[in-house]
């Protein structure tokens, strides 16, 4: 059977190291260098440490009172990795899809295919999207045979089909796993959303992903009054082409009515860092198990996660970059 690792596509960004802000990003103390190699993966199911953090059902009002003065104009959200660490549930829902319709790639195997934990962990680092994952996939390793199709589908409108029937159950199957009550959003990322909220900082959430599942995730994750209140939401189904591709950023900035250079963008992988930058919007990462050991180089900074990072500090990171340039 053919290696799944070895026919993923070069990542010419990547490298080994990586700069991480533990507690303040102000403080040299506080930065580490990580040079390690080895890629650390995440469990196959997710029990989030249970953190105090703001409601996500009905957030307190709020009170604007940004300076004028402030650089920071509109704080973006990624979805996937960023307010909830979900790749691990999307690769579950994309490993039902294949076993419910028997989809065998390449043909002589014995059981349906069946995406690995480090396979997955490299894939959806490298492609964006989920229909681009299983276009390249399938383009490298063959189109398969399934409940669908009973033989490969040859005609470029029957793998499109294909395609779009394997990610329209994946996609019902996510909003399950996402509907059991199991999953929690990251930590400080509420609690971050209300201090902008309150400072009168415009909010959005940008994600690569299928529309439906994101509403619902964030429906679920950070409250509708939250959802609702967003200045800008844009999903995958907005824009023709997916991150790396800035179109979703620049579309956003346009929305909300806010050049570039006063956004701020808040990512966990280089594929959104780098759309971010395309679009001329400075990028704060906040990194996962799957994505800690990426090339980070030209990002702002580096967090675990937003537990420990205030409004004040992602101010002073923009003005610092504004100063400098």
């Amino acid at each position: 059977m053919l290696s799944q690792t070895l026919l993923l596509p070069p990542n010419t960004t990547s490298s080994p190291k990586c700069h991480h802000f533990h507690s303040d990003p102000f403080s040299s103390s506080s930065l580490r260098i990580s040079t390690t190699t080895t890629t650390t993966t995440p469990p196959l199911s997710h029990s989030p440490k249970r953190s105090l953090r703001p409601s996500k059902s009905t957030p307190k009002p709020f009170t604007v009172s940004a300076s004028s003065s402030s650089p920071l104009q509109a704080l973006i959200f990624d979805c996937d990795g960023v307010i909830l660490e979900s790749e691990h549930l999307h690769r579950q829902a994309y490993n039902d899809a294949f076993a419910h319709f028997n989809v065998r790639c390449p043909l002589s195997a014995s059981d349906p295919l069946h995406w690995g934990l480090e396979f997955y962990d490299v894939l959806q680092n490298r492609i964006g999207g989920g229909k681009p994952k299983m276009r390249w996939y399938f383009k490298e390793n063959g189109y398969p045979s399934s409940s669908i199709f009973e033989s490969p589908p040859k005609e470029d409108s029957d793998r499109e089909k294909l395609i779009d029937i394997l990610q329209d159950w994946k996609t019902e199957r996510y909003k399950e796993i996402i509907k059991s009550g199991t999953v929690e959003p990251r930590p400080g990322v509420l609690r971050l959303m209300d201090e902008a909220r309150a400072a009168g900082i415009k909010l959005s959430v940008c994600s690569a992903a299928t529309k439906s599942s994101v509403i619902l995730c964030l429906e679920n994750l950070i409250g509708i009054e939250r959802f609702q209140g967003l200045d800008c939401f844009l999903a995958g189904d907005d824009v023709k082409e997916k991150k790396p591709d800035p179109s979703i950023y620049l579309t956003a900035s346009k929305r909300l009515g806010v050049p570039s250079t006063n956004c701020l963008v808040v990512e966990d992988s280089v594929i959104g860092l780098q759309a971010a930058t395309k679009a001329g919007m400075p990028c704060v990462v906040t990194y996962t198990s799957s994505t800690a050991n990426q090339d980070f180089k030209d990002a702002i900074a580096l967090f675990p996660d937003l537990s420990d990072v205030r409004l004040e500090q992602l101010e002073q990171l923009l003005q610092n970059v504004l100063v400098a340039e």
